[in-house]
């Protein structure tokens, strides 16, 4: 296989010529790489502060700005465990010249939305704030950068403030809690086994969050934030550097450097000769995994044999992890998947981590198959094949890193510095990068990649785990397994790699091309349509933004609402089936090589009225996206025995995983009770249901409600040659879709491939799946016409808690642009002013979401849309229901009073920033141009369509005002909004006993008659029993 795989002159754009003659360099192993960061005008204030500013137009008139401080949760003492975070929080809530969340309220009324564009993180080495701000007003930029400034020295820490952000505090807690955080922690601790890092997972202790004093807080904060330890970080559209270094200057420069301020202290962690076992319980783990972790110092990035050592050790995980894709795709597989890699896990310690999911019971199998492979590797190496597809995957990255050089995100390049401040990794620039990648690429050898399996011997300070939500194997069975690999490796007895035969080309016949029908242009939108011979619509817009990307999707109305209860769900898994034996004419396991060294792919989605495939390539690999979407119209995959079986053993594993999963039996009420017992909300692949009772504490039955759940014993009817035939008619009939093209394309060179790939899909003789879109089968659903609170209580290892509120929307035909427009504006001021009251005056949430929900509708051109917004939190199981009220007063306060002139000022600022960045986008306009084709009023004219959405878009934001606001309120969800909602509430289980004392304890005591009292005791603690046995 080539390094760089040919294409024709044609094909190359200029830019990807400019790569391919990219000059050489000549240097030698031990040259340095740059210590001063390329591109960035860097250097340090009198008072230590280091900065970096850099120039950069992508996206237009915005910043990314980021203050990276070299504290983190391993510098506290036991006293203040989770003292760090805590003072990340407050810098948000309070600094000396920001007050109450002034400061999150300021950003946001000049588009930087909470969350996405203000942000922080605390690990146990550093914290670093974050801001993704617009400068298209001179004092925009001063502002942020005197926000950055406040974090530095000025973060408040009164009583006051400190009880407000507790409770925010204290739910991040409670959210890290769950499975997943429960088994990251068993793992960091096993991983940092004597270092005082195993003892300072930044999120801290209960304890410290719910009783740490102001006076600790501020002593830490005092005692380690220095200008020396910290980094402003300034990327952005900007005139010049200068300015900006200017402006750090005026915020920074007068804050006087404490007169001996401690020094950062490093922290070691311990090596072992002797591998760690760990055999990790979780009942509501998601499945079982084995995880091989390997501890080494990192690395220095220092010198030119430095970054060759860094390209082999890529090598070695590329080839390593096509290995384990391959062994997973095989008969009878060990593992469902499995990847390798490094990670920097605390500054003076690096990690090599093997991670595999499989069956249950299936942990040794798994770990005794990881640690073979990589066995085979030190023993036999890599083949000159792997190699070659290595060197070529990297090539294709570093070369689609060069050709968008100049249109990097101003909030990547801020992440490089942060991390040359940070970890001192080298900033050289991606044109010089990829002058080393082509010199030092083509000579690392494959003995050279194969080296890095040293790096998971056993006994290389190696800690072993494996995490199953059942006790099956034991640390004695894994040290059994390690030993018996290490047998196998020192006999000699394992095999070499046995390669795959790989096909030269993913179309074997070229098809005949088909020819343009018609062709219109649309100059409103800067994009051409063409109809072509086989009936498929092609829309595509040459744009200039990303230089190496085109994105695609097609569509087709006609999907799984059309579909009987009998066989809708054999059906819904037609994609996964097919998908594992190939829907592009070949097994994924050889078109994964097929594909190396070029930026191709294409999925496939079926939903409930469309079907879809959408692509992602880079320009010169246009032909070979294509390719993949003619060989998915005329591919017919057919399910094998072993096909079905792996996927079958991954649907169980996923109905496992989901009966253990205490937030199932929440999202699958929620379904049920806003959408009715519809099988389509009920029953998925992608979303199983399981058995739970739901209290229903306003309604005379307190045993509970069980709802019926999906059995393993259902998926072993699936007919997955039913499910494949269906997967095939649904990309059979080229003449019902319509594909949408967006990106650097070349109308010379695509069309023709166009014609060629699209064009030349045969249309069938009679139409498959030809739906008229007016003509669908719409979704069965019903939102409840009254009030209904309940509480689903799950069994829980540690309380949880899940909150959502529902409104019923209903959109009327006549106002239908303007109002989804609308939908989106108050779904943001509802958000907005729910976190405020909540989190900010109340301090007992981290955060909440409100969204709205419409695609239960068929795509029909008339009738209302029915749908629904609905907000979510998580919070303290005991005050759950008081939140639910307090959330509630709030919508029902905007809805009688409305918002204020700031609130509507501050979502219409946030839109337009987000419009504006959209606007340099692919998918903001493939997913635009896609909508217009989609939308109700499109009659044939996509820039018609296009224009009436764009004109509603306008029409709403200019008549946005409080008032309009609030009449929008009362007319789209219920008014008042209390008097029709739905409330479901995810609560820990209570234990039997407890709940059946609260039962007997609920019986009339001074009832007239005993033996009445006596019979009805009897039938509640019979029912109590019956519906805990079910």
């Amino acid at each position: 296989m080539d390094l760089l795989p040919g294409e024709t002159p044609q094909i190359l754009s200029k830019k990807k010529q400019r790569f391919r003659s990219l000059k050489l360099v000549n240097v030698n192993d031990d040259d340095v790489l740059a210590e001063t960061p390329y591109g960035a005008d860097y250097g340090q204030l009198k008072n230590g502060l280091t900065y970096y500013v850099r120039c950069n137009s992508k996206p237009k008139m915005r910043a990314a700005l980021a203050l990276a401080v070299k504290v983190g949760s391993v510098l506290e003492e036991e006293e203040e465990r989770g003292v760090a975070h805590i003072v990340e929080h407050l810098a948000f809530s309070a600094t000396t010249k920001y007050t109450n969340h002034d400061i999150v309220k300021f950003l946001e009324s000049i588009g930087a939305e909470f969350g996405a564009c203000q942000n922080a993180v605390t690990s146990a080495d550093e914290t670093v704030y974050e801001l993704f701000v617009p400068v298209d007003k001179p004092e925009l930029l001063s502002q942020a950068i005197s926000v950055l400034a406040e974090f530095s020295s000025e973060i408040r820490v009164s009583e006051d403030d400190l009880e407000k952000e507790r409770g925010a505090v204290m739910e991040e807690y409670r959210g890290s809690r769950n499975a997943n955080g429960r088994m990251q922690e068993a793992h960091w601790v096993l991983m940092m086994e004597g270092s005082k890092y195993a003892e300072r997972l930044p999120i801290g202790l209960e304890k410290v969050i719910r009783t740490v004093s102001p006076g600790i807080v501020k002593q830490f904060y005092k005692k380690w934030y220095h200008m020396q330890d910290m980094a402003l970080i300034a990327i952005g559209d900007f005139p010049d550097t200068q300015s900006v270094v200017e402006l750090i200057k005026t915020h920074f420069e007068d804050k006087t450097p404490a007169p001996d301020p401690p020094l950062i202290p490093q922290f070691t962690v311990p090596s072992h000769e002797e591998p760690r076992f760990s055999s990790f319980v979780e009942s509501e783990a998601a499945g079982s995994a084995v995880m091989i972790s390997c501890k080494v110092p990192v690395d220095e990035l220092k010198t030119v044999k430095d970054y060759r050592n860094l390209l082999a050790e890529s090598m070695f995980f590329h080839a390593m992890n096509q290995r384990f894709f391959k062994l997973s795709r095989k008969k009878d597989p060990p593992y469902f998947s499995c990847s390798a890699a490094a990670d920097v896990l605390v500054r003076p310690t690096k990690a090599y981590i093997m991670s595999s999911s499989c069956k249950q019971n299936g942990t040794t199998e798994a770990l005794e198959s990881m640690l073979i492979e990589v066995a085979r590797v030190r023993m036999h190496g890599f083949s000159e094949r792997e190699i070659s597809v290595a060197r070529a995957l990297l090539m294709s990255e570093i070369e689609s890193a060069f050709l968008e050089r100049d249109q990097m995100q101003s909030t990547n390049l801020r992440d490089e510095y942060i991390q040359h401040f940070l970890r001192s990794e080298p900033v050289v620039g991606v044109e010089y990068e990829a002058q080393l990648h082509k010199t030092l690429l083509p000579y690392i050898s494959a003995s050279e990649v194969s080296k890095y399996s040293e790096n998971f011997r056993t006994t290389f300070s190696c800690v072993i785990k494996t995490i199953e939500p059942q006790t099956r194997a034991t640390e004695d069975d894994l040290r059994t397994v390690v030993l018996r690999v290490n047998s196998f490796e020192e006999e000699r007895n394992i095999f070499p790699w046995d390669d795959e035969t790989i096909p030269e080309e993913i179309v074997s016949i070229v098809p005949d091309p088909g020819h343009m029908v018609q062709q219109f242009e649309y100059s409103s939108i800067g994009a051409t349509e063409l109809i072509l011979s086989n009936g498929m619509r092609v829309c595509y817009k040459c744009t200039d933004f990303f230089d190496d990307q085109v994105l695609f999707t097609g569509f087709s109305y006609g999907g799984l609402s059309e579909l009987q209860e009998c066989e809708y769900f054999s059906c819904s898994m037609g994609p996964t089936i097919a998908g594992e034996i190939g829907v592009f004419g070949h097994r994924p396991s050889v078109l994964m090589d097929m594909l190396a060294g070029k930026r191709a792919e294409v999925g496939t989605k079926l939903g409930a009225y469309m079907r879809s495939f959408s692509g992602d390539c880079s320009p010169s690999d246009l032909e070979t996206a294509l390719q993949l979407v003619y060989q998915l119209f005329v591919t017919s995959p057919e399910p094998g025995e072993e096909d079905v079986k792996i996927v079958m053993q991954m649907a169980e594993e996923s109905v496992r995983a989901q009966e253990r999963d205490p937030y199932t039996a929440f999202s699958n009420r929620v379904r049920e009770l806003n959408y009715g017992n519809s099988y389509f909300f009920r029953v998925s692949y992608y979303s199983f249901t399981s058995s739970y009772f739901v209290d229903l504490p306003d309604k005379h039955s307190a045993v509970g409600v069980p709802l019926q759940p999906i059995k393993i014993d259902d998926l072993r009817r699936v007919d997955p040659f039913r499910a494949c035939e269906y997967f095939r008619n649904c990309f059979k009939d080229p003449s019902t879709f319509t594909v949408v093209i967006v990106g650097n394309i070349d109308p010379s060179i695509a069309c023709p491939l166009i014609l060629q790939y699209l064009g030349g899909i045969p249309r069938p003789p009679k139409p498959i799946l030809n739906f008229k879109r007016d003509e669908l089968k719409g979704l069965p659903f019903t939102f409840p016409s009254t009030i209904i609170r309940e509480v689903v209580r799950s069994p829980m290892v540690e309380a949880q808690c899940s909150v959502q509120l529902c409104f019923p929307v209903e959109l009327k035909n006549e106002n239908m642009m303007e109002d989804i427009h609308m939908i989106g504006f108050m779904s943001k001021l509802l958000e907005t002013k729910i976190v405020q009251v909540l989190r900010f005056k109340h301090g007992q949430i981290y955060s909440a979401g409100v969204s709205a929900f419409l695609g239960g509708n068929k795509p029909s051109r008339v009738g209302n849309i029915r749908g629904d917004i609905s907000v979510n939190f998580s919070c303290d199981p005991d005050i759950s229901s008081i939140l639910v009220n307090l959330a509630l007063d709030e919508i029902l306060r905007l809805q009688e009073e409305g918002p204020s002139n700031d609130d509507v000022s501050a979502i219409l600022e946030i839109e337009q920033r987000a419009h504006e960045n959209g606007l340099q986008e692919n998918y903001y306009w493939l997913e635009r141009i896609l909508r217009s084709y989609q939308s109700r009023i499109y009659s044939g004219d996509v820039g018609a369509s296009f224009k009436v959405q764009d004109e509603g878009r306008t029409s709403v934001r200019n008549m946005l005002t409080p008032l309009t606001v609030q009449s929008a309120l009362q007319r789209i969800i219920p008014f008042p909004c209390k008097k029709q909602y739905t409330v479901v509430i995810l609560m820990p289980q209570s234990s039997r006993f407890k709940l059946l004392r609260s039962l007997i304890s609920s019986v009339p005591i001074h009832s007239r008659d005993a033996k009445v009292s006596a019979v009805l005791y009897f039938i509640i603690v019979f029912q109590f029993l019956y519906s805990q046995t079910r």
